[in-house]
């Protein structure tokens, strides 16, 4: 049987990459503000090593485009930005989301119907 922690990690890790795009969908961000944001969530906390190899992976499939900013402290910045095909990847995973969640819920229980 799966202990605890492995189960947090197959569950976080087919639903980090559409969290990335969600979080650039309305406003571009960078990597340490990505990196962060997840920080704040108990149960999506992931170190940089695993998303900045996820935001180079995102912007190779073309679902991210990034450009180089300056920052106001520091050196500059790349910030990430939603393409057109990532926000069609974000969208179709959404709906898929909502039935998935929804069967899963009611299989073990957790639904309320």
């Amino acid at each position: 049987m799966a202990d605890v922690a492995q189960l947090s990690t197959s569950l976080r890790r087919g639903t980090l990459e559409f969290c990335v795009l969600a979080m650039v969908e309305h406003e571009d961000r960078y990597g340490t503000e990505i990196v962060r944001r997840f920080g704040e969530e108990r149960n999506l906390a992931a170190s940089e090593g695993t998303i900045y190899p996820l935001l180079s992976r995102l912007r190779r499939v073309g679902w991210l485009d990034s450009k180089w900013s300056e920052s106001p402290s520091g050196p500059p910045r790349r910030y990430y930005a939603l393409t057109d095909t990532g926000r069609s990847a974000l969208e179709h995973f959404r709906s898929e989301w909502v039935s998935f969640r929804q069967t899963v819920d009611r299989l073990v229980g957790t639904g309320g119907a």
